[in-house]
């Protein structure tokens, strides 16, 4: 049986390459779908074409994933995706943030993919991807956004890496790089603090950065950044001194208070 996991499915990009994968790809028998609100996600696999399995679960949960694994042992399952999709961000003054939400960031973005990329590695075949979603405050560090543009960066860093490794077994990994995307992530992420307003206006929906993302799989490509201000800025952060930039947007940040 031939699958695709995502977790971070009943909502934002996890949903959406859910919905994309589901009308132009006929090659998976079964979408396995993983997040905390079992509602929506029973929601999201009524609505599909595909049989969908869903899972319930918080992936920073350790006995969890345990079943998880065991389930993908017991069908005699190939995972043929895995698109790590499950993240969070909190805006804000790190020393004013709670430190439970600024820890629980770092194991569900880094620690929490770390271990579901481990487990299902070793039932993918050669022809298998792996997407990571990481976010272009990956490319340099982000003052009051601090712990999420590292944990970011290190999902940039690891993928990047990994991909070289498992190109000889014939798997292929690429890191998904948006800048703001529509989805209620901002919501939760400015619950303590704002973005810069010229974030806003580089917003691109959910539906073009899932599409990218997987021509750019198809493509064996290490990274997707979507939108041409991001790709600018991107190479921006390649050409300028990072400390530069870092100054340019503390004054436009003042400026704009």
């Amino acid at each position: 049986m031939n699958i695709m996991i995502i977790t971070g499915a009943s909502s934002g990009i996890g949903r959406e390459f859910a919905v994309q994968m589901d009308k132009y790809f006929d090659c998976l028998d079964e979408f396995w779908l993983v997040a905390r609100d079992r509602s929506r996600l029973a929601q999201l696999a009524k609505s599909l074409k595909h049989n969908a399995r869903i899972f319930a679960m918080d992936i920073t949960d350790k006995e969890k994933f345990a079943d998880l694994e065991d389930a993908v042992f017991r069908h005699k399952a190939v995972v043929r995706m895995l698109i790590n999709c499950a993240g969070y961000g909190i805006m804000g003054d790190f020393c004013e943030q709670d430190r439970a939400q600024e820890l629980g960031m770092v194991r569900l973005n880094c620690e929490a993919l770390t271990e579901m990329t481990h487990r299902m590695i070793p039932y993918m075949r050669e022809g298998s991807r792996i997407l990571q979603m990481a976010s272009s405050a990956a490319f340099l560090p982000q003052p009051y956004f601090a712990v999420y543009a590292a944990t970011k960066a290190y999902v940039l860093s690891f993928s990047r890496a990994l991909g070289e490794e498992l190109k000889s077994a014939g798997i292929y990994v690429t890191a998904v790089c948006p800048g703001p995307v529509d989805t209620p992530f901002f919501d939760i992420a400015e619950e303590h603090g704002s973005t810069l307003a010229l974030k806003k206006y580089t917003m691109v929906s959910a539906k073009k950065v899932v599409s990218l993302a997987l021509k750019d799989s198809l493509h064996r490509r290490s990274m997707s950044v979507c939108s041409l201000p991001i790709k600018s800025f991107l190479l921006l952060t390649k050409t300028v001194p990072h400390h530069v930039i870092l100054e340019v947007m503390e004054r436009i940040k003042r400026k704009g208070h």
